[in-house]
């Protein structure tokens, strides 16, 4: 995204890989356009162009409700409105939001890196990269800060909206990531046969208890990854922390529009009249989660006591 004063600017996700575009938006209303139609996506970067919109609107709380009303799950969009909201600078604030996620994106991957053993392979879900922050990325900056360790990504397309095929392929190709892109269902065949190290993934929610709110299909991979005994790692800033969330069950799950999963790129293959489900996220269990990285550290085996520890820590 780039700021110039007056207006947003946002890469449009939507049309990667095929298109590099920018969307121009001088409102609150359309960066809440933008983020709803997913112009901009991925929790850390929704927050930043919030802050944005509010600036555009001058903090006006018309620009609260709409941004506040855009998508339901991602904490961080609520975390960067409360920012703004507390703010005597707008702008500096929004400009602070922003520099501080890239900061945290690269402690992150500084942490997280000395969990990928010297040729790990990752297997990664959704888009966890720059496209999804600030700058840099949360897992995909893990892997960035472990590529000299001769590391490889193997992307989950990650259907419906194909993050992963689009977006997440799309940045490694960039950077020269060796990358594997393979279809959702593939995943566990892989783990079986023992082609799979680590499986690496972000959030757009954790709950004070551990148990953590991602793009729909995690959830299924980390009982895979227990089944076979792999370390199932997720990358969060703290701006993903809600710790007023007690567990994952209170966590308000986004349904999309049926059309993400009966068409794509103009095209439909599912018959007229086909009832649909479209949640946009599931929720990992704690349980399931080896290790939590954060700008902090690693909190392996997360519970509610390590993350109120945390807070703890945060707030110093």
């Amino acid at each position: 995204m780039r700021w110039t004063g007056a207006a947003l600017e946002l890469l449009d996700q939507r049309r990667l890989p095929g298109e590099i575009s920018y969307v121009v938006c001088r409102s609150a209303a359309e960066v809440a356009r933008a983020i709803r139609e997913m112009v901009v996506r991925g929790a850390p970067a929704i927050g930043c162009a919030a802050a944005f919109g509010v600036v555009l609107d001058r903090g006006a709380p018309e620009a609260y409700e709409a941004l506040a009303a855009s998508r339901p799950t991602a904490v961080n969009l609520f975390w960067a409105l409360e920012r703004m909201k507390r703010a005597a600078d707008l702008e500096a604030e929004a400009r602070a939001i922003f520099a501080e996620d890239i900061a945290a994106n690269r402690a992150i991957g500084a942490h997280g890196a000395s969990l990928l053993p010297r040729g790990a392979r990752v297997l990664t879900y959704c888009n966890t990269g720059a496209l999804a922050t600030a700058g840099y990325g949360t897992a995909l900056g893990i892997v960035r800060a472990a590529r000299d360790r001769g590391v490889s990504v193997i992307a989950c397309e990650t259907r419906p909206y194909l993050q992963g095929a689009r977006l997440t392929a799309w940045e490694c190709v960039q950077e020269g990531i060796p990358c594997t892109l393979i279809t959702d269902n593939m995943a566990g065949h892989l783990m079986r046969r023992g082609e799979v190290d680590v499986v690496l993934v972000g959030a757009d929610r954790i709950a004070a208890n551990g148990d953590v709110a991602n793009k729909i299909g995690t959830y299924t991979l980390a009982v895979l990854a227990e089944r076979h005994g792999l370390p199932f790692y997720v990358a969060a800033p703290l701006s993903t922390f809600d710790f007023a969330t007690p567990d994952g069950d209170a966590i308000r799950i986004e349904e999309r529009d049926p059309a993400e999963v009966t068409d794509f790129g103009g095209s439909r293959w599912a018959p007229e009249g086909v009832r649909v489900r479209n949640p946009a996220f599931d929720v990992t269990p704690a349980s399931l989660v080896s290790a939590i990285v954060c700008e902090k550290g690693v909190i392996e085996r997360p519970g509610r006591e390590r993350l109120a520890e945390l807070r703890a820590a945060a707030r110093r």
